[in-house]
């Protein structure tokens, strides 16, 4: 699941452009990004946070880099893999 403080028209229009394949969440009030601890002040967007959850639904892993989204990817999964 994605999720951000885009607005729900605005996550469609980026999903049909990158076939993502799986739900994006929006969080315009930031309720989430506070409760993950990625919310910013004021008008900033959201830290940039990729968390890996288990099945027993507690947090495995946190990936944080605000300009590279292939760290993101590449150590998420192998967060994942390591979950196997």
């Amino acid at each position: 699941m994605g999720v951000s403080a885009d607005q729900v028209d605005r996550q469609r229009e980026f999903d049909e452009a990158n076939d993502l394949g799986f739900p994006l969440l929006s969080d315009p009030d930031k309720k989430v990004a506070a409760l993950f601890g990625v919310k910013r002040l004021g008008f900033l967007p959201s830290k940039r946070a990729t968390f890996v959850i288990g099945a027993d639904r507690t947090v495995k892993a946190v990936i944080t880099s605000e300009t590279s989204m292939n760290a993101h990817a590449d150590q998420a999964l192998e967060a994942l893999r390591s979950l196997g």
